[in-house]
Order: structure tokens, then sequence, then C-alpha cells
């Protein structure tokens, strides 16, 4: 797809676009997205060093760089907030994150960097509670909700009311699709891409019942995960939520098996 984004929303005055083919070498294909509303702008999830230069160079195309007001970091994992220190030096925006991983992020940050800024790190960062929050965010606000322990003990997801778009992060997040620029079209066949991930990066069952019992009371019309194909209209997003709902996974599946010394070298 080259540096061309997906449009997933666009009503002239407030878009929503996905990047999805920017990590070149080894590093892990993921989704980036950008979201307009006038003239304020707001990245979720950007990345790391493999994606800063050619997210900011494709999303240039659609926004004042320097003047972008947030940049939204879902957990503190490299592939989605490791490229920190550049959004801090090359943009004005403000890092919202988890409250509980607002603390370690600045460990990203070099002393060069921090070295350039006028004030701390910390100031440039906007810490969001458990219960999650409404950031104001042009004419709308872009909401923070709870997804803890998918898979991060500190994890937030993003829904936009005007696009009714839910950024999930790695939750419904699938590995080896062909065509990952398209949304899903069969969600059965669909399943075995998603199902190994879930069952090692989402802590169990237990977390993704309340969470769907959440999304469910929500006027959600698209799920677009940070890896992956996205989930389309409301028939799709329900075939999510109830295969979320009976997923076994993470500490649902360990047994005594798991935790034995180790006899092997490596």
């Amino acid at each position: 797809m080259a540096n061309k984004p997906i449009v997933l929303f666009d009503n002239g005055h407030h878009k929503c676009l996905m990047f999805d083919s920017l990590v070149t070498g080894e590093g892990v294909q993921s989704n980036q997205f950008l979201v307009v509303d006038g003239k304020h702008e707001a990245l979720i999830d950007p990345g790391g060093d493999l994606t800063y230069t050619p997210l900011a160079v494709a999303a240039s195309k659609f926004m004042n760089l320097r003047d972008m007001d947030y940049v939204f970091a879902s957990h503190q994992d490299p592939d989605i907030i490791g490229a920190i220190d550049r959004w801090i030096v090359h943009t004005s925006a403000k890092i919202v994150t988890s409250r509980l991983w607002a603390r370690f992020l600045p460990h990203l940050v070099s002393s060069y960097v921090t070295s350039q800024l006028t004030g701390s790190v910390y100031d440039r960062i906007v810490s969001i509670p458990d219960a999650g929050a409404k950031v104001k965010f042009g004419d709308s606000y872009l909401q923070c909700l709870p997804a803890h322990f998918m898979h991060s003990v500190g994890n937030l997801q993003f829904y936009d009311p005007v696009s009714k778009i839910l950024f999930s992060g790695d939750l419904g997040a699938s590995i080896g699709a062909e065509d990952d620029h398209m949304p899903v079209k069969d969600f059965d066949r669909h399943i075995p891409y998603m199902k190994g991930f879930h069952r090692r990066y989402i802590a169990s069952n237990k977390v993704c019942r309340l969470w769907a019992n959440m999304i469910r009371q929500m006027d959600v019309e698209m799920i677009v995960p940070q890896h992956g194909k996205r989930f389309e209209g409301p028939a799709m997003v329900d075939h999510f939520l109830e295969w979320v709902s009976s997923t076994e996974c993470g500490i649902d599946l360990v047994t005594q098996d798991n935790y034995r010394p180790p006899a092997d070298y490596i």
C-alpha cells in the first residue's frame, strides 16, 4: 500500500486515516492512525524508530506535524510509543497514556532530548486514570477507555464518537492474514489468525467478557486493532464481541507445566 493511508472515515471536517505498511525489516507489521478534526490532529499508537520517519513523512501530507495536539499511546510497548523522544522534540504534542505508564515513559527519552526541552518530559505527558477519561479534541473529544490486561496491565483503547471507530490496540489483532489492509469479510475463516495471539497476549477470558459488556453499551461501528484486519459494521463488531467473550486466553490456559525450572541449555 506504499505510504498512502486507508481512509476509515471522512465527512469533510473530521477524518480518520490508517497507515498500515510502514514497517520495514524484521519488525512486526502494525497500524498507525491519524485523526483530524478541523485544524486539530492526533496520532494513535505511532510506533517506534521503524515507523517514525515514514509515518512523519506520510502524515505530514494531511497535517501540520509541528502543531499536532496529541499522541495517544494505548500502552508502553516499543511498537506503540518507542519513538516518544522524537515526537516530543519535533512536535508540540501532548503524550496521552495510562497513569500507570506515564512515570515510565521518560525512560525512553534520551538525556540529549531532555536538554532541548524548556521544561520536564512529565510536562508533556497527560496521565489517564484507570477509569479512563474524555480528552477534548477539536469540536469533539476522544474517549480513553479502560482496557487493562489486554495485554498490558495498564492498557487503554481510544473511541472516536464522530466516526464511531474504536481503536482497540492489541485486542482483535491478527497475524499472517492476507490483504491485511482490507476489513474482515469471513469471520470464521479469520479466527485462526487471531486465536494464537489472543491466547498468548490477553490476560484472561474474564477481562474479555467485562470489556465486551462495556462495548455493547456503546455505539461502535468499527473496531480497528493495531495489528491486522479491522472489523467493519455492526454485524462484524458483534461477531468479534461474541468470539472474544468466549475465548480462553492467558491465565485460563496455564498449568503447573508452565512453571517448572528449565533443564535445557540454549
